[in-house]
């Protein structure tokens, strides 16, 4: 049997000492266990910064218990079947797939689980597959896909003003058709133009021809994102508004939403070349793939508002979010 435990402070209040207890003593106690249980110094270390023995500070810690200002919880750790049943139940998702994977190389671990996905959502030739963009993304391509022949996969929105590798998203569209087996169609768009130019994007045949294919998308891969507050290196047409959204979780294709599921509106969400948020929830099979236990309230925004209905992610990531979901 596998356990974790959870070391749990209760605050001292000096003002409620009774007895023989003194608020000193109890504050002393206190520190004893921070250091101990928290900072993770030996005793006898603890013992020489404190002045004290060695046997006081053992005697501190066992008191420390007693009086309930250190709890110590055991819990049963879950294996990935039942933390992926929890998660469908807790974000109401059509599937979840929780995987044991090492830290190093995560995401690219989970390339096999949205396989299975994809090949759930009954992919046959001439389906369409919406591929996204961002690191998640790339590392679940760069893992390998497994053969779907005669698929169509289409860049789920625009990005040639992007110069960073994670936004390549016509190259994402190449490899994984050539992964699968299948038929890349790009989209030769930024994700984000001025009003007049996106009139202008779409008026292009090529590009009205792809985006047509939204409407009959059977499965999208999409990457689950945290808001944007600053530009970062190779990213470009970060507005003010972007900058500003405080109450954003996370995104997907930047469709912001909060940690119930409540949209975000910025100034851009009416210039986006991409999927739009019907669009989304109107796609039989939408797998949002994340790894990070900072995504938590971006994974629940993101199942909540239906951007999203199958997620893919690791053991750490899925208690993270039954955490946070209670």
């Amino acid at each position: 049997m596998l356990w974790v435990a959870a070391i749990y402070f209760t605050e001292v209040d000096l003002s409620e000492s009774t007895g023989q207890e003194s608020g000193s003593s109890r504050a002393l106690l206190h520190t004893v266990a921070k250091l101990y249980y928290l900072s993770n110094i030996p005793q006898n270390e603890i013992a020489r910064q404190l002045d004290l023995s060695t046997a006081t500070i053992s005697r501190l810690l066992k008191r420390a218990r007693e009086e309930g200002i250190v709890r110590i919880e055991v819990r049963d750790l879950v294996g990935p079947d039942a933390l992926a049943r929890d998660l469908e139940r807790a974000l109401g998702l059509k599937r979840a797939v929780v995987a044991e994977v090492p830290e190093a190389n995560a995401v690219s671990s989970l390339a096999g689980a949205v396989s299975s996905c994809l090949a759930d959502a009954g992919l046959h030739p001439g389906s369409v597959v919406a591929i996204g963009w961002g690191r998640a993304v790339r590392d679940i391509i760069q893992g390998g896909l497994q053969k779907f022949p005669g698929v169509i996969t289409v860049p789920a929105n625009g990005g040639m003003q992007e110069t960073a590798d994670h936004f390549q998203i016509n190259e994402f569209v190449r490899l994984a058709a050539e992964q699968m087996g299948g038929t890349p169609r790009f989209l030769h768009a930024p994700y984000l133009p001025s009003s007049a130019l996106r009139e202008a994007f779409l008026s292009d045949p090529s590009i009205r021809e792809t985006i047509a294919l939204w409407e009959r998308t059977d499965a999208a891969l999409v990457g689950i994102g945290l808001p944007h507050l600053s530009p970062t290196p190779g990213q470009l047409g970060v507005t003010a508004d972007e900058r500003q959204l405080t109450n954003a979780a996370g995104d997907v294709i930047r469709h912001y939403f909060d940690t119930q599921g409540q949209l975000v509106s910025w100034s851009g969400a009416d210039r986006l070349i991409a999927l739009s948020v019907e669009q989304l929830r109107k796609i039989p099979s939408v797998i949002g793939v994340a790894v990070s236990t900072a995504k938590a309230a971006a994974i629940v925004g993101a199942s909540r508002s239906r951007l999203i209905n199958t997620l893919v992610t690791d053991v750490r990531t899925a208690q993270a979010v039954l955490d946070l979901c209670g």
